[in-house]
Formats: C-alpha cells, sequence, structure tokens
C-alpha cells in the first residue's frame, strides 16, 4: 500500500485539531464580551491596590454596618453611578449632557435652604427640626432637577439645538442660579434625618447603595421588558430611519434628558446629605466629565446605539478605584486629571475605526 493511500486514514491528527480549537474559542469569546475589558481594567487596579496599599480588601463589622476601603469606594461611587445612569441613556441618543454638576449643585442647594435646621427645646432637650418638610423638600429638589432637564430637553428635541450647546446654557446658568440662592456662601444643615441619605446604612451596607439599586433595577427593567430599550437603540443608529418607522424621536429624546437630570438631582442631595452641607461652587463640579468617562469606559458607544447601564456602573467603579488609589499611595491630587486625560484618549483612541483599521494593519 503506498503513502498516498494511508495519509487519509490518519485519524490522530485530525481528531486532536478540534478538541484544541474549542477552549480557544471559548476563551476568544470571553474576551469579546462587552463588559470584558471594563471588568478587566478594574481587575487590574484590585491587583495594585493589594499589592501596594495594606489592608485593602479588609472589611470590618462595627454596629452592624461594613467599614473597610471597598465600602468607601462604592459608596463614594454612588452618585457618580447615578449620574452615569442617566449619561448613558443620552449618549445612546447620540446626545450629550455638560449640565449634570450645575444641576447636582442645583439640587442640593434648594433641598439644603429648604430643610436647613432650627433648635429648638422638647421636653428639656434641644434638637434641629427642618424649617421645611423633608419630603417636600426633597421633592422641591427634585422637581428643579426635572425642570432643568425638560428646559434641555425642549432646546435639543424641540429646537434642535446641537446638545453639547444646549447643555453648555444650563451648564453655566444652573451654577450661577444656585450661587445667587446662596449667595456665594456654603449652606449648612443640621436635620439628622437629613443625613441618613447620603452617610446612613441599610442591612449593613450605605444606604446610597440601595438608592442605586434601586434605579438601575427599574431602568433595567424597562429597557429589557419594554421596546424602550429598542426604541434607544434604534435613535441612537438612525434617528432619521426611527422616526420613518413610527418612533416618536423628538419624545424620545426629551425623555432621556429629563431623566439624565432627575439622576443629577438625585445624586446632589446625596452629595449635600454627606457632606451635610451644600456648596453651589463646588457641588458636582467636573461630575458630568467623569460620568461621561465612566460611560464610555463601559463600553457605551459616543456615536449612539450600542449601550450598557452595567458597563457604565464599572466604568464608575473603576473612576472611583482610581481615584482612592491615586490619594492612598500619596500622589499629589493634579495626577489624578493627567490619569484620566490619559484614559479619555484611550477610550477615543479605542473607539476610533480609523485607528483599528491602522492597528490592524501594522499587525
Amino acid at each position: 500500500m503506498s503513502a498516498a493511500q494511508m495519509k487519509p486514514a490518519d485519524p490522530p491528527r485530525a481528531s486532536s485539531e478540534p478538541a484544541n480549537a474549542a477552549p480557544r474559542a471559548g476563551f476568544g469569546s470571553l474576551l469579546g464580551h462587552p463588559l470584558a475589558k471594563p471588568l478587566l481594567a478594574l481587575a487590574t487596579l484590585l491587583l495594585l491596590d493589594l499589592i501596594f496599599i495594606p489592608g485593602f480588601f479588609t472589611l470590618e463589622l462595627r454596629d452592624g454596618h461594613l467599614y473597610g476601603p471597598l465600602v468607601d469606594i462604592v459608596n463614594r461611587a454612588a452618585p457618580l453611578m447615578l449620574a452615569a445612569l442617566g449619561m448613558t441613556l443620552v449618549i445612546a441618543t447620540r446626545g450629550i449632557d455638560i449640565s449634570v454638576g450645575a444641576v447636582v449643585a442645583l439640587s442640593g442647594t434648594m433641598a439644603a435652604m429648604l430643610i436647613g435646621g432650627t433648635m429648638v427645646v422638647n421636653n428639656g432637650v434641644p434638637e434641629y427640626v427642618a424649617n421645611t418638610p423633608m419630603a417636600l423638600a426633597l421633592a422641591a429638589a427634585l422637581g428643579a432637577a426635572v425642570l432643568c432637564g425638560a428646559w434641555n430637553g425642549v432646546l435639543v428635541a424641540g429646537l434642535k439645538l446641537q446638545p453639547i450647546v444646549a447643555t453648555l446654557i444650563l451648564m453655566v446658568a444652573g451654577r450661577g442660579l444656585a450661587q445667587l440662592l446662596t449667595d456665594g456662601q456654603i449652606v449648612t444643615v443640621y436635620y439628622q434625618p437629613f443625613f441618613f441619605l447620603g452617610s446612613g446604612y441599610l442591612l449593613g451596607l450605605p444606604f446610597a447603595l440601595w438608592i442605586v439599586a434601586a434605579v438601575l433595577l427599574v431602568v433595567g427593567l424597562l429597557l429589557k421588558k419594554t421596546a424602550l430599550g429598542l426604541f434607544i437603540q434604534a435613535v441612537g443608529i438612525n434617528p432619521v430611519a426611527a422616526r420613518l418607522a413610527g418612533v416618536r424621536t423628538a419624545t424620545l429624546i426629551f425623555f432621556v434628558y429629563v431623566f439624565c437630570s432627575a439622576c443629577a438631582g438625585l445624586a446632589g442631595l446625596m452629595i449635600a446629605s454627606n457632606i451635610k452641607s451644600a456648596d453651589a461652587n463646588n457641588a458636582g463640579l467636573l461630575l458630568e466629565l467623569d460620568a461621561i468617562l465612566a460611560v464610555t469606559l463601559g463600553g457605551t458607544s459616543l456615536a449612539g446605539g450600542k449601550f450598557s447601564l452595567a458597563g457604565s456602573m464599572i466604568g464608575a467603579l473603576i473612576i472611583q478605584t482610581l481615584t482612592y488609589t491615586i490619594y492612598s499611595l500619596g500622589v499629589p491630587p493634579e495626577v489624578n486629571m493627567v490619569v484620566k486625560s490619559i484614559v479619555v484618549f484611550a477610550v477615543c483612541l479605542s473607539q476610533s475605526s480609523s485607528f483599528k483599521k491602522l492597528w490592524k494593519g501594522r499587525a
């Protein structure tokens, strides 16, 4: 029998190749998951913290509350998570909202001014009472945030202004209004129940995390169980085609700007509650930039259409973990801005089709 006749009957090599290829395909598909890159970035930061920061993963239970660096990170990241949630839907529709920080300042200022705190003596015990019922004050602050979002929505969806120009107006006017209300001064809150919103604990975890989880759950269900998510994606991919297909694009865009400002208003209440005051000059300063960075780190496309709520949450944790790491290592705070700019540059390159083609061509 010749060698040519024996070659097709040789089984070992043919049977071994598919077995080896399967694990490679599975690993490749795992790395191709939309959340793989942000999770890998977060894991890398946590690994660096484990190596260079002693006791980073230490958790302590005191008075039924969990304490530790990890808890501090997620607690501090809660306002950014809320802002990133709203920003995700805006960017998914090809928009942008740079007025988030101003809405944070305005919402926190209104709540602090309405609640305040006046000392009274009750049965011989001095205590502070709210100047306005807290529920009413919180509703008024959130209502102001919703009105800000409606203003942005009318300018973008109704008057067809460029989103960055429309929200730039509120970015300047909103913070200016907050400064006028406080006369440029810090407004201190003395009413104890208000502090629970930003620094209280529920079932051992910070209460702010429960708020973020509730908002994320509601929005996630709306996007998954209704056609809302599909409509947002359609508007982001091609707004003209979406409108011709029957989608009310103007109404949808108006809604996402209102939702973004509502999330920013809630974040402003958290920040004011956490620091027990409202600082119209600095509250929420540059928060909109961190929110945009968190959204893009999570895999949402700046070109619209593709978005991920879970990815935005991971992106917010990456930013807060990075900030914590820089401060804990004793690096000057100014370096934080430089690192963020490098991250922004890298994210923009990763989403550039021209850069991808150039990289693949050289590879």
